[in-house]
């Protein structure tokens, strides 16, 4: 039997997303460092190449009220993850940190600063922002417009690059210019170069501008599909778009956000699964997210009756803060199709049609599912989001991951010591 292809492994901090199971007696802070050390710290217990922290801006709004999903706040990214440093040894600790609302020198300068703290273990997700609501929070506001925020994004990180690499690996600073349409700097950088040179750069997004940007600008990109043949399909079209850039298949990793439910045996896993969902999605929940499809006040709906007959609002500001997927209108076609071809309420539909894809099942079943992605050129690995805080990688690292280990599918022990190292990145090139 021959080895399986090597994966890689991450651990998504869970925080305020929709994947979270609030009421769960085990639920436990999202702001209290403890939370945050005991997930890192049983993911480097299973060897994972590194820990994820998203990022808000700001507070969203759901018809004029705090979001519940945001009642805890949101603590910066990298804050936290210069305090896991401390706490941790080879886990990489990557930070969410927008490319529309910050500055290159000064987000360069705490990315390598953290890079520095932990030994080369550093990473950043850019993303990007064009909606006014966030960038009230801001001097600038929301004056970017959407078909700018790549275009943006891209030069950001070109210019980090170039203001880590005006210090020579042998330790000596050289001036840096900068002049280009978005930026426009000069100078000195403060910061020495970083054991990685440049820390690993993730990149989230499906769109077609985001595919282009992270085939030219990332190492990783964060992405989503549901089955294995749209994995296949996003994996196939992203790696073919490298090579204009000079670069290799090997040079740019994909790793889906995924949820997993374990269970002593896959009939107990998918019961399981079900019991999340239905704690995910409560009949409150359910009628925020159809608010957010349809637009409009529905909170006189009964969760537990049927879609409305109404077509969506378009354009409506009753969410704030938050995406809407799509055409609203196609998404409320889907949705009905749904409902009606299986006979669904509001709450039922919502379950049916929000899911992520998970990997539900044994341990056993679950390695090998993880094992048929990678096997078939559907990911490189996984970006595991567990729906409890701060245990809820727990069972994954005591019961899958020596499976996956044992089949050869995932290290047993780290061979290198930084995030690169781990993702089987090269070092950049210096480029003085």
């Amino acid at each position: 039997m021959s080895t399986p292809r090597p994966m890689h492994l991450a651990a998504h901090f869970p925080g305020v997303n929709n994947t979270t199971v609030w009421a769960d007696a085990r639920s436990e802070s999202q702001i209290d460092f403890s939370s945050f050390e005991h997930l890192a710290r049983t993911a480097e217990r299973g060897k994972f190449d590194f820990f994820f922290l998203a990022e808000g801006l700001r507070l969203r709004e759901h018809n004029g009220r705090i979001h519940d999903l945001d009642v805890v706040g949101r603590p910066e990214s990298l804050t936290v993850l210069n305090a896991l440093a401390a706490v941790t040894d080879r886990l990489g600790l990557a930070a969410t940190v927008n490319a529309t609302f910050n500055e290159p020198y000064e987000l360069a300068r705490r990315l390598a600063t953290l890079d520095h703290l932990s030994d080369g273990r550093a990473a950043w997700n850019v993303v990007t922002s064009s909606d006014a609501f966030t960038g009230e929070n801001f001097r600038r506001g929301g004056y970017l417009d959407r078909a700018d925020r790549y275009t943006r994004a891209a030069e950001f990180v070109a210019t980090a690059r170039e203001l880590w690499d005006s210090w020579t690996p042998e330790g000596e600073s050289r001036p840096f210019a900068h002049h280009g349409r978005h930026f426009a700097v000069s100078g000195e950088f403060t910061v020495p170069r970083s054991p990685q040179g440049h820390p690993v750069v993730i990149q989230a997004g499906d769109s077609d501008e985001g595919r282009e940007f992270a085939a030219g600008s990332a190492d990783i990109i964060f992405t989503r599909h549901g089955t294995l043949e749209a994995g296949r399909e996003f994996y196939a079209d992203v790696k073919a778009r490298l090579a204009k850039y000079g670069r290799r298949p090997a040079d740019l990793k994909i790793m889906p956000g995924v949820t997993f439910v374990l269970g002593d045996t896959d009939e107990e896993a998918q019961e399981n699964a079900a019991e999340i969902r239905h704690q995910q999605i409560s009949p409150q929940n359910a009628l925020l997210a159809l608010e957010q499809v349809w637009g409009r006040d529905l909170s006189g709906y009964d969760p537990d009756g049927p879609l409305p007959a109404s077509d969506p609002v378009p354009d409506s500001d009753l969410v704030q803060g938050r995406v809407r997927h799509g055409d609203p209108l196609a998404v409320a076609a889907r949705w009905r199709a749904v409902s009606e071809a299986k006979g669904l309420s509001i709450r039922q539909t919502v379950i049916e049609t929000t899911g992520r894809q998970s990997f539900i099942g044994s341990p056993r079943t679950v390695a090998a599912q993880l094992t048929a992605f990678t096997e078939a050129d559907a990911a490189d690995g996984f970006i595991l989001v567990p729906h409890l805080t701060p245990g809820g990688l727990d069972d994954f690292v005591d019961r899958v991951v020596p499976l996956l280990q044992e089949s050869g599918a995932f290290r047993s022990e780290y061979t290198g010591s930084t995030l690169r190292s781990h993702l089987g990145l090269a070092d950049p090139v210096w480029k003085g």
